[in-house]
């Protein structure tokens, strides 16, 4: 791969030391906004997806939606944590995480296309279906796309300001596509036409997968780490893959932090997962457009 990476066909299109507007507007507030969308809509609606249109809410007696998201949250956990060593053993001319931002972007189009395209009839092939393309995109996909999306304001420059600037960017997008598509665009015009017609689903979110791919490539050529580009000539310091977990959870604080995000994410995925339902079976429809 670094062979293949080095090659200038990959080099940044960004030359400047300072944190230009192309960088602002094009690699941290466009370029995230394809694979942020469809996380987003995956986060709320794909479980709607599975339980309205594919009827698996019965497999197992009703235990399969439950128990197989744990199984695979617990796997992604373990990818998570192998994805952050390999970027940090990365060394390339175009860094240590955006190489693998530029691989994601493939994965995340054919794996969010996959989790749809879910062959009909015989209920045990979907239910492997079902499992492998939701753990393709989750825990390899997702995983290196957002490992390295959100090492790249950090990576991107040693200046304090110019760092925030980009950070603010990146959350507008965040917020753009979670916060106003997701929350107000989608269930008021795109689920009252998608109904529970497998067809139209599918059509839809392969082309919000679709979307992801030049977007991300656009992120990838419109970014650029000068942190590690100036680490490039200094012999770094090998800490052993050991030692580190040992550090991480043997101090109090980060042990405190990981408990804190570990009842944060639950209880998003709790206020994601719940809320279509409640809007259909306790305020109206989310049919209608307007519940």
């Amino acid at each position: 791969m670094e062979n293949i990476i080095n090659k200038p066909i990959f080099n940044s299109k960004l030359k400047s030391r300072n944190v230009s507007n192309k960088e602002k507007w094009i690699g941290y507030l466009l370029g995230p906004c394809g694979a942020l969308l469809f996380n987003a809509v995956m986060a709320t609606y794909l479980n709607v997806y599975y339980t309205d249109v594919l009827k698996l809410g019965g497999s197992w007696g009703g235990l399969f939606l439950v128990i197989f998201p744990i199984i695979s949250k617990i796997i992604d956990a373990i990818t998570n944590v192998i994805m952050g060593t390999v970027i940090d053993r990365t060394h390339t001319k175009q860094g240590k995480a955006r190489p693998w931002l530029l691989l994601s972007a493939p994965l995340l189009c054919i794996s969010g296309i996959l989790l749809f395209v879910v062959p009909s009839g015989n209920e045990v092939l979907q239910i492997i279906w079902v499992m492998l393309s939701y753990n393709l995109y989750y825990s390899l996909a997702f995983t290196i796309y957002n490992m390295s999306h959100n090492l790249m304001v950090p990576l991107s420059t040693r200046n304090t300001a110019q760092r925030g600037v980009l950070a603010v960017f990146n959350n507008i997008s965040t917020i753009m596509m979670s916060g106003i598509i997701v929350a107000l665009i989608f269930p008021m015009i795109i689920m009252p036409a998608l109904g529970a017609s497998k067809g139209m689903w599918i059509i839809v979110m392969s082309l919000l997968s679709c979307i992801t791919l030049p977007l991300v490539i656009l992120e990838y050529y419109y970014t650029k780490e000068r942190v590690t580009l100036e680490n490039n000539d200094e012999e770094e310091k090998k800490i052993p893959f050991r030692l580190q977990l040992k550090a991480i959870f043997t101090d109090k604080y980060m042990l405190l932090l990981l408990i804190y995000f570990l009842l944060y994410t639950l209880t998003q995925q709790l206020k994601n997962l719940a809320l279509p339902y409640y809007c259909n079976y306790v305020l109206g429809t989310y049919q209608d457009g307007i519940t």
